[in-house]
């Protein structure tokens, strides 16, 4: 399919803001992976230290989108160097337009998406949820005015911020590949428009952390613009784009069974839907 529509697109579509941390954790981790001392352990960003609910932190945030012209494939330290000087560029551009997401994506109507994910969540209300993403706060608020209690997580300062002051949620600055989470915490978990910034080589370890913070049988839900299987960079963005077998199997080894699955926007042609929604169950 196409990609290029997709990527002026995607933005507007997605209903979410886009953030650029998960490939500037990822570049971080690659080139500091070989000084980590003894008490930290992988995937972190400092000493080991247990998980509880209080605000965590962490690094940086989401990558944003593009086509595929740059595959994170090679590992030698000039080729390391490059990524970590494209990083810092990327989290430069999103901090800067941080208010252009903002008031780009504040009146995007995703209701579908969160009504998906609370319908599979078993139990009585209400839910203890983790928008993980959140951007701004635009569907933290949504989730709140629900009667639900939201937790935030969004890796970029500025975003992370304005999700603070516009929802009084708590939020957590944290990276996607430097997650810090509590087990067994969540009912169910948001993540809109966010989890196609992982990097495919990153994504297993990534989606295994989603499923130990959710309780038992607890959902997740997912939309990401679907593609086929490309994974790249344009303009400083990031992101990979899996077809409905891939993401499939993927989330299927990280201990989730699904429960559903749409693509959006509804009611056009699969040629004119960027986004494929999907909701999974964790099992024990």
């Amino acid at each position: 399919m196409g990609q290029g529509w997709l990527a002026r697109d995607a933005l507007h579509q997605a209903g979410h803001p886009a953030s650029p941390g998960s490939l500037l954790l990822f570049l971080r981790h690659a080139l500091h992976v070989t000084g980590r001392s003894k008490h930290e352990t992988p995937g972190s960003s400092g000493p080991a230290r247990s998980a509880s609910p209080p605000s965590r932190r962490a690094l940086l945030g989401r990558s944003a989108r593009g086509s595929y012209h740059l595959h994170v494939t090679h590992r030698g330290p000039l080729y390391l160097q490059e990524l970590a000087d494209i990083a810092t560029q990327t989290l430069a551009h999103y901090e800067q337009h941080a208010q252009e997401f903002r008031a780009g994506t504040r009146d995007h109507d995703v209701s579908q998406n969160i009504a998906a994910l609370l319908r599979h969540i078993e139990g009585e209300s209400p839910f203890t949820l983790l928008d993980f993403g959140c951007g701004p706060g635009r569907d933290l608020r949504s989730l709140t005015q629900l009667g639900h209690v939201a937790i935030g997580l969004e890796g970029a300062a500025s975003l992370a911020a304005m999700a603070r002051a516009d929802s009084a949620c708590l939020v957590w600055q944290q990276d996607f590949l430097a997650l810090d989470l509590p087990a067994a915490w969540f009912d169910g978990i948001f993540a809109n428009a966010s989890l196609f910034h992982v990097p495919t080589r990153a994504l297993p370890r990534v989606l295994r952390q989603l499923h130990t913070t959710l309780k038992p049988r607890g959902a997740l839900f997912s939309s990401n613009p679907h593609g086929d299987n490309q994974e790249g960079w344009n303009g400083g963005r990031y992101g990979a784009f899996h077809d409905l077998d891939t993401w499939r199997r993927h989330v299927s080894e990280a201990g989730f069974v699904e429960l559903e699955h749409y693509y959006r926007p509804t009611g056009l042609p699969r040629d004119q839907q960027p986004w494929l929604a999907s909701v999974w169950r964790a099992l024990s």
